[in-house]
């Protein structure tokens, strides 16, 4: 079964700024654990002038997952230090801290 892109990006959607999700955590608020690799592929697919945010979505590991574009990566901790997101010396983020907990 494959997730759909609007499920994925309307729920993308409800993270606040300064907040975080993984992956994995969007798949299984979905309804589609174990399928963190689909939400990427969703992701990877907005068009540039989306409104989604997708940089508030990174690994499990609390580090934003490599891309294949030059740039990128830095763009997105850019976008989340905007938002007030903290990256520690190893380019982490505290998921304890900054983790969205939705209601």
């Amino acid at each position: 079964m494959t997730i759909s892109h609007k499920l994925v990006y309307s729920m993308v959607s409800r993270i606040p700024k300064g907040s975080i999700a993984t992956y994995g955590q969007i798949a299984m608020l979905i309804s589609f654990p174990r399928n963190a690799r689909q939400v990427g592929f969703a992701l990877a697919a907005l068009e540039n002038d989306s409104s989604t945010p997708w940089h508030r979505v990174i690994n499990a590991k609390g580090k934003i997952s490599p891309r294949g574009l030059d740039g990128c990566d830095d763009y997105q901790r850019l976008l989340l230090e905007e938002e007030g997101v903290i990256f520690d010396d190893k380019y982490r983020i505290s998921l304890k801290q900054f983790q969205w907990r939705p209601d």
